[in-house]
């Protein structure tokens, strides 16, 4: 059986229960899904972008979006610390890279669970104001959540294999 139409079902159906879990555990915090924004708005600040990519049988990266100023509140969820305690923006970059490590890790181990053996890269973060495509031999996938209010955009690019599933 091709990949593809099952590596899309599965990260479709385990995106949403990773980020829930993690915020929930983690952060304290409930998130809900939300539905699609305009995305011909421009954010209204710089937002914050931290990014795990996956390889293996399937191959992809994981974006998880949200304002510089609610990546700010949830350093401080996560850390225990007041606004006024987080220490520039190096805390909360190791925060929100450690959120899409976990997120990515939560979607690996279900993807494994699978039989689609993946392993991870490294955290990134990527601030400012700035949208990232996809290239053309890759699928897009976005995932809308509020979490406290705010938006929290979920983007997964994956990148079709020519392996087949055992």
């Amino acid at each position: 059986m091709p990949i593809r139409p099952l590596m899309i079902a599965d990260i479709e159906q385990l995106i949403g229960s990773c980020v829930t879990d993690v915020f929930g555990t983690m952060l304290s915090m409930d998130v809900h899904p939300a539905s699609p924004s305009d995305p011909a708005d421009p954010p209204s600040e710089a937002h914050v972008a931290s990014a795990v990519g996956f390889s293996g049988v399937i191959t992809g990266v994981v974006y998880i979006y949200t304002s510089s100023s609610f990546a700010r509140r949830c350093a401080g969820s996560m850390l225990g610390l007041t606004d006024a305690e987080i220490d520039g923006d190096e805390m909360v970059n190791d925060v929100m890279g450690e959120i899409a490590n976990m997120v990515v890790g939560n979607l690996k181990s279900g993807l494994c669970d699978r039989g689609l053996t993946c392993v991870l890269t490294i955290p990134s973060i990527v601030r400012g104001k700035f949208s990232i495509e996809p290239i053309s031999s890759s699928e897009r996938k976005v995932f809308n959540f509020t979490c406290e209010s705010r938006p929290l955009l979920v983007e997964v690019m994956i990148k079709h294999s020519s392996e087949r599933a055992a």
